[in-house]
């Protein structure tokens, strides 16, 4: 088995920005699919960073090797 460590990066409106409660789900941007964290945090960055001036718009990176195997 290889050891990538899948994380996805996406981002969209929220109702405020200190919480991860997206207004338009069927709107997400939906950044990608990576195999490392370095990798997704410098999409994450690149995303942020496009709309860095519009605080409605918040982008994360979610580990999904964690949800996929949690106890590793």
């Amino acid at each position: 088995m290889s050891d990538t460590k899948l994380h996805l990066v996406f981002g969209g409106r929220v109702e405020n920005p200190q919480t991860l409660k997206f207004t338009d789900l069927e709107n997400l941007d939906i950044v990608g699919m990576f195999p490392d964290y370095a990798s997704a945090e410098e999409a994450w960055r690149g995303a942020a960073q496009r709309t860095v001036d519009d605080a409605e718009m918040k982008y994360v990176v979610v580990h999904l090797h964690k949800l996929l195997q949690p106890d590793s």
